[in-house]
């Protein structure tokens, strides 16, 4: 009920992750409660840090790997690249399926990138007093040396309020 009318038809978001929180109290062995009140978070109510906290639970509770890389993905969106960074490598640390963990590292070192660009992207701010506009003013300044490379093959980029994202 929560998670079909409330939030599809009925577009009440916040009651919906209310209701889901407190089943959480009483189902804690039930991984979608989190998973769910965490795509909630993440899709209507563009909560990342709250997204990544839910699903997070929720990967503690089944292990899946796609809750856990959620996680760390909504860590980074929400402005917290290093707390992303620590979380995804303690989980790549204690993987033993060797797909999962190459998954995980693939995630890193996105992730490894991402920071990179946000220490040059604030480094230029704190020197020039605003944001650079493109990830190229940061290269030619020589604040981000060697360009980032994404793993997954796309393209850096940064929004006009200065955040960092891939095509």
């Amino acid at each position: 009920f929560a998670q079909s009318f409330l939030t599809w038809d009925a577009k009440q978001y916040q009651l919906a992750n209310n209701l889901l929180g407190y089943g959480m109290k009483y189902r804690t062995w039930d991984w979608m409660l989190p998973f769910f009140a965490g795509f909630n978070s993440a899709y209507f109510l563009q909560d990342y840090k709250q997204a990544a906290e839910y699903f997070k639970r929720a990967g503690e509770i089944n292990g899946n790997e796609l809750n856990i890389s959620l996680a760390g993905r909504y860590m980074q969106a929400s402005g917290q690249t290093e707390l992303a960074i620590a979380y995804l490598g303690a989980m790549e640390k204690s993987e033993r399926n060797q797909a999962v963990k190459k998954n995980y590292q693939i995630r890193l070192k996105a992730f490894n990138e991402v920071r990179r660009i946000e220490l040059a992207r604030d480094r230029y701010k704190n020197t020039e007093g605003v944001l650079p506009v493109t990830l190229d003013t940061l290269v030619r300044s020589g604040l981000l040396s060697p360009p980032p490379s994404d793993p997954y093959g796309g393209q850096f980029f940064l929004e006009p309020d200065g955040q960092v994202a891939t095509t």
